[in-house]
């Protein structure tokens, strides 16, 4: 569990989500910065909550998270559904480019961990390019595939080197929220794992438009860019899903 629990919250299928929206999530979590310090959150959606509901080891990387956002419109649906009726969907991707709005003007120091050094460059320059006095503290592409012991006591040490207040972490479910908790408590920040914000923000990947975004269709925008990736995953997930609805009264 978490050091802050001021947002409402209820579990959809045994796991604990905020209920929140963009407006009342973002200044919540910049007005508890401070008490977030070596914790990490997380955005869930669809595909997330399926494999949490299968797999233990993940489930639990979800709820050691100080907060888990619904980032899915079936998931805040089905919140809804449960009689909160103030829950809505938190996206990764727009509460990122929130907050780097709210500390445009340099209070804050952000860190981005995972992608490739050429998003990451793509990202900190699009970034500076909107908001000149934001604080980037740094940026890091770890290597692809398992990093050694010698490796990761070098990740912690950069990050913490650079002293962020926050440490963005863009390496796509599950990998994400496996790091996060398994560095629980080793970094001076706190982890938030966003997924392909990264490549939104720095414009290396196209959004889905705002019209599909509110008619809750971003999955399938995604699935028509990247069929290969995303056709199995999407099927096989959002049919489980739908199972249990259907089948699940938690």
């Amino acid at each position: 569990m978490g050091c802050c629990r001021a947002l409402q919250e209820d579990t959809v299928f045994g796991v604990r989500y905020a209920i929140s929206d963009i407006a009342e999530a973002v200044p919540f979590f910049l007005g508890h910065l401070n008490d977030f310090s070596g914790g990490y959150i997380c955005f869930s959606n669809v595909h997330t909550l399926v494999t949490a509901v299968e797999n233990d080891g993940y489930r639990e990387a979800l709820d050691g998270s100080d907060i888990t956002f619904p980032d899915g419109a079936p998931v805040a649906a089905r919140l809804r559904a449960s009689g909160n009726a103030r829950a809505r969907r938190v996206a990764g991707p727009d509460f990122m480019r929130e907050v780097m709005k709210e500390t445009s003007d340099g209070s804050v120091k952000h860190f981005f961990y995972g992608s490739t050094p050429e998003t990451l460059s793509a990202l900190k320059r699009e970034l500076k390019r909107r908001y000149p006095s934001l604080c980037i503290a740094g940026a890091y592409a770890p290597p692809f595939g398992k990093l050694s012991e010698s490796e990761e006591k070098e990740i912690v040490r950069i990050i913490n080197d650079a002293s962020p207040d926050i440490v963005w972490v863009g390496l796509g479910a599950p990998v994400q929220e496996l790091f996060m908790a398994s560095h629980k408590k080793l970094f001076k920040g706190v982890m938030m794992g966003v997924g392909a914000a990264f490549d939104f923000l720095a414009g290396t990947k196209k959004r889905a438009p705002l019209f599909m975004q509110r008619l809750r269709l971003e999955w399938l925008y995604r699935l028509i860019t990247e069929p290969k990736r995303l056709a199995g995953r999407y099927f096989v997930t959002n049919t489980k899903f739908i199972i249990y609805c259907l089948t699940r009264h938690d």
